[in-house]
């Protein structure tokens, strides 16, 4: 900020100062990011004037401003029932797309990491991401025997090589399956909705945020899986406070 203001006297910053100053260095930023800016920058004026000179104006305060730079609208998700995901994997009869609907739903993958999966990243019950999201070189999901025997079999009947890959569709394939599937339980679906499925299945059952946050859903933070979680009802907090000390 000092180089951006720092010859000018504080009283000779306006408001469009500001956004143009804000504008350039969120460029790309989420919502919340150019949030943080702002208050942070607001709150600046405001010791300012606090401390040195009551008579300053916060540029911060006008109504573009707070317009443009306010908090993201947070997501309501709209949360799937355990059984009635149950019953759809069960309906689907194609080896290849109930794997693919595992792994979204019960590991909590992403389709994009889904779609790059190769023999060669598998190993028993750990499977290796390559590049995935995070920037990282590499990730590790952990799936059950049971799926783990799937895939192999499903490997071995499709003499899949050990490079190749083993679902060879396309994300809007993938997408067109996921929907379809979905539509046997009249749910309009997802991939999305699956991964979100998985943690919010995993976390009732007693598993630790940390458990579904860094090996389930592989956050970078905590606050990211909060989201997927969502609200606690009341009578789901009962429910736990009665079995905490009963």
């Amino acid at each position: 900020m000092s180089k951006e203001f720092g010859a000018r006297d504080i009283n000779e910053i306006t408001q469009d100062d500001i956004f143009t100053f804000l504008a350039r260095i969120t460029q790309g930023n989420k919502q919340n990011t150019k949030r943080n800016r702002i208050t942070t920058l607001s709150s600046f004026f405001n010791f300012t004037a606090n401390t040195f000179d009551p008579q300053l104006a916060n540029p911060c305060d006008g109504a573009l401003l707070k317009k443009m730079f306010k908090r993201a609208k947070i997501i309501e998700w709209h949360f799937l029932e355990k059984k009635v995901v149950d019953e759809m994997i069960f309906r689907t009869i194609n080896p290849r797309n109930r794997i693919i609907l595992e792994l979204l739903g019960r590991e909590g993958m992403r389709i994009s990491e889904v779609l790059k999966l190769t023999p060669a990243d598998i190993d028993g019950r750990k499977q290796t991401l390559r590049r995935p999201k995070s920037g990282k070189e590499k990730e590790f999901v952990y799936i059950p025997l049971r799926l783990s025997n799937r895939i192999t079999d499903y490997i071995q009947i499709q003499k899949i090589g050990h490079n190749e890959k083993l679902f060879p569709i396309s994300y809007a394939g993938a997408r067109a399956m996921v929907r379809k599937a979905g539509s046997t339980v009249d749910v309009h679906l997802t991939p999305h909705d699956l991964r979100r499925f998985a943690a919010t299945c995993a976390s009732p059952c007693g598993t630790p945020i940390e458990i579904v946050s860094k090996v389930i859903l592989r956050h970078a933070n905590l606050s990211t899986t909060q989201r997927y979680l969502g609200k606690v009802s009341d009578t789901e907090a009962i429910r736990w406070i009665e079995n905490l000390y009963a």
